[in-house]
């Protein structure tokens, strides 16, 4: 009995949605709704759950076997980044030996997510959940916008469906736009309803639950915009586009009009004749092309045969933390997932283990450790998927001289040929060379033992800049011959030789390229603030690192923006802590294919060059589009949304605007306000759209941000693909702008 009437009996269509994605005959899939005993591996133990595909196609559920206390877990086909067989993952290695290995799989998932590690009871059930997880993950990344927005409306009508018999009444409905973040008027809905029942019996079904989803995805801001263009007709010549994308500040031809005509449009009598309707115009804006992020720039598109003090260089901070550096888990998952981000640049903490083994953890706290070795190999199978340019391990050494020769025997072992021991043939030595240069090397930054000096007993005392300086990055009270360098391990260091910051005055009349210093953020603001001209000089000619104070027990960061401002390189981050401060990290790094370099502007590569021209941004923030409920578990819980645009970049062109905000209405709110921003500094700005649900009597709640660089960005209408707190896809969430850049 579902909204107080008697449900005729209809047999249930299992796999709605998986049928509309065509994979309803898929035998992985149909064994995955069913539900399968998979064992959980963790370091405490292996937990028997029961894990089962939603109807939705999408989210996957397990639940606790045994035990009185229910407990639901649930993850997202959408955010997974990739599914292994075998004992893959560390955590397999480490605590998965007793279930065989073609029983067990890992599930690597995007944001901030660990793994999960799962073992069988068969290697039939295992491969099954392999393959359908990658059959379901290459089906939704090949989805369009639309048909992503068509696939989350069916999945809410899914779970709407109470007693799923594929028809809904009024009351399911109501129940359905709660779910979908949409507080309608009772009057209106009812009228909607009843409009879309054309069979007149109280219940919507088939093509009138597909005219409901139809009325509801309307885009009126999208349909007023293609009426200007498209004039009484209602449909959009090749001409009519032509002057759309003018508009739009692209160089936009016949030719080029007419070939989003046949990319883009849904009907056939309407491409043949090289017209676009409605539908067409949408599924174009909210194709990549009608994107935000200049897709030219998803590419690599810059010089890379500049030498790397040019650069910009995306760096971990105690990248083997999964959490904060007072009890965290020390894993190579934590090496992988930087690398796979696009990291270039990774802090291996070495110090004295067992067996003579050196092992990699943050010393004198309770967080665990992990084998030095390991973490070689973790970097040798990822150093160079995400990115081909070189990658940079800044060893913080606290072993002694024979450990320190293990790791210069695993390192030579491991990477073999990755590793480069020697100077490039023919570089000048008083040149860096380029990321193109050093494709597809691994280099060491270490200390270097003098080439002129003796060697007593084999090893030279060479004190560490942060030895001297910084006591939250190297304990003083380390054993006494860890302040020592093996031969072995200094014959690994080139290009990026640790010494202490002689001071800039020399280090300008004396540059050293070679030669690479790291100040903590405290430091590195004083030089910025007392003698920034003459750092940003330095920083032209040599490689700097900076690194978070080691008083931060959460593992917080600091903003990246200033250390940027003044040219430094290496900005060494947490990437382990979510936050404002890894959204600016992840947008700096977000043009340039996303390879981990970013050529700095030319007045930070030469301080004599010409002055930037300043430029007013215009962003006319219009609409949002299936934002994240915050609470699903209170259908009541509607977001009131704002939009706020940060801009981060010099000082005088740091500021925040926002709009106003939308009562009740995370499906699509509109604004129409447009913020007006005067920027000195182009070159080095970014640009934050974050998206608050507003609370008058405490904090706002966050929904969704995107960062990406103002040289990155498209002019003209473009949507914006929101991502979460820790930077997976929130879609189909989005916002809808317009943006304009004049000279003042």
């Amino acid at each position: 009995m579902i909204c107080g009437r008697r449900a005729r009996h209809r047999p249930e269509r299992s796999g709605g949605v998986l049928k509309k994605l065509g994979l309803s005959e898929d035998e992985d899939l149909q064994l995955m709704l069913q539900g399968s005993l998979l064992r959980k591996v963790t370091s405490r133990r292996a937990k028997e759950r029961r894990f089962r595909l939603q109807e939705d196609g999408v989210t996957v559920v397990s639940e606790r076997r045994f035990g009185r206390a229910p407990s639901k877990q649930s993850f997202s086909v959408a955010h997974i980044t990739a599914v292994h067989r075998g004992h893959h993952s560390e955590g397999l290695r480490r605590y998965g030996r007793a279930i065989p290995e073609q029983h067990c799989f890992t599930i690597a998932f995007e944001g901030g997510r660990r793994n999960l590690d799962l073992g069988a009871r068969d290697e039939d059930v295992a491969l099954s959940w392999v393959r359908g997880l990658r059959t379901l993950r290459g089906r939704l990344r090949g989805m369009s916008q639309r048909e992503r927005l068509e696939h989350w409306i069916h999945g809410m009508l899914q779970r709407a469906d109470r007693d799923k018999d594929n028809r809904m009444c009024f009351q399911e409905v109501q129940i359905m736009l709660r779910m979908a973040n949409i507080h309608m008027d009772n009057a209106y809905t009812h009228q909607l309803f009843e409009e879309c029942d054309h069979s007149g019996d109280g219940r919507l079904e088939d093509r009138e639950l597909e005219d409901f989803c139809r009325r509801l995805l309307r885009r009126p801001e999208l349909e007023e915009l293609f009426g200007r263009y498209s004039g009484e007709d209602c449909v959009l010549s090749a001409e009519e586009l032509r002057d759309f994308l003018q508009d739009q500040g692209e160089e936009g031809t016949l030719q080029q009009a007419c070939a989003i005509i046949c990319a883009h449009e849904l009907n056939e009598k309407a491409r043949q004749q090289d017209l676009m309707t409605l539908d067409g115009f949408t599924m174009y804006l909210l194709s990549p092309a009608g994107d935000i992020l200049n897709q030219e720039h998803t590419q690599v598109h810059q010089d890379m045969s500049q030498p790397l003090c040019h650069y910009f260089i995306s760096s971990s901070h105690n990248t083997y933390l999964t959490r904060n550096q007072i009890g965290g888990t020390s894993s190579t998952e934590a090496y992988v997932r930087a690398l796979m981000m696009g990291c270039r640049c990774v802090e291996l903490d070495c110090w004295e283990g067992p067996d003579g083994e050196p092992i990699i953890c943050h010393g004198h706290t309770f967080t665990s450790k992990i084998l030095f070795r390991d973490v070689i190999e973790a970097i040798r199978d990822y150093a160079f998927k995400r990115s081909p340019y070189p990658v940079i391990l800044s060893l913080e050494n606290h072993c002694g001289v024979k450990q320190q020769a293990t790791m210069a025997q695993h390192m030579k072992a491991i990477l073999g040929d990755m590793l480069l021991t020697q100077p490039l043939e023919g570089q000048d030595p008083s040149v860096l060379p380029s990321p193109e240069q050093l494709k597809g090397k691994v280099l060491v930054k270490g200390k270097k033992l003098p080439e002129l000096q003796p060697e007593p007993c084999g090893v030279t005392s060479i004190l560490d800049e942060e030895e001297e300086e910084e006591t939250e990055e190297e304990d003083r009270l380390q054993a006494k011959d860890a302040s020592h360098v093996a031969p072995e391990l200094s014959a690994m260091v080139v290009y990026c030789q640790a010494t202490p910051f002689p001071g800039l005055a020399q280090a300008l009349q004396h540059p050293r390229p070679y030669e690479m210093s790291s100040f903590s953020e405290r430091k590195a603001r004083k030089l910025i603030k007392e003698a920034g001209p003459a750092f940003m000089r330095y920083t032209s000619r040599q490689l700097s690192r900076v690194y978070p104070l080691g008083l931060k027990m959460t593992s917080s960061n600091y903003n990246p923006q200033e250390m940027w401002n003044a040219g430094c390189q290496l900005v060494a981050l947490n990437f382990q802590t979510p936050g404002y401060e890894m959204d600016l990290n992840t947008g700096r790094f977000l043009g340039n294919g996303g390879c981990g370099y970013v050529l700095k502007p030319q007045f930070l590569r030469s301080p004599h060059s010409g002055s930037p021209r300043p430029l007013v941004l215009r962003i006319r923030v219009i609409t949002a589009q299936q934002l994240p409920k915050l609470n699903r578990e209170k259908l009541s819980s509607i977001v009131d949304p704002f939009v706020r645009v940060e801009i981060y970049g010099v000082m005088a062109d740091c500021s925040k605007q926002q709009t106003a905000y939308r009562s009740n209405n995370g499906f699509n709110p509109r604004w129409e306000e447009t913020l007006t921003f005067q920027l000195q500094v182009p070159e080095l700005a970014l640009v934050r759209f974050v998206v608050e649900d507003h609370d008058s009597t405490s904090c706002n709640d966050f929904v969704g941000q995107f960062t990406l660089p103002l040289g990155s960005m498209r002019e003209g209408y473009r949507h914006i693909h929101l991502l979460s707190k820790d930077g997976a896809s929130l879609s189909p969430a989005t916002l809808f702008v317009h943006v304009t850049c004049r000279c003042p």
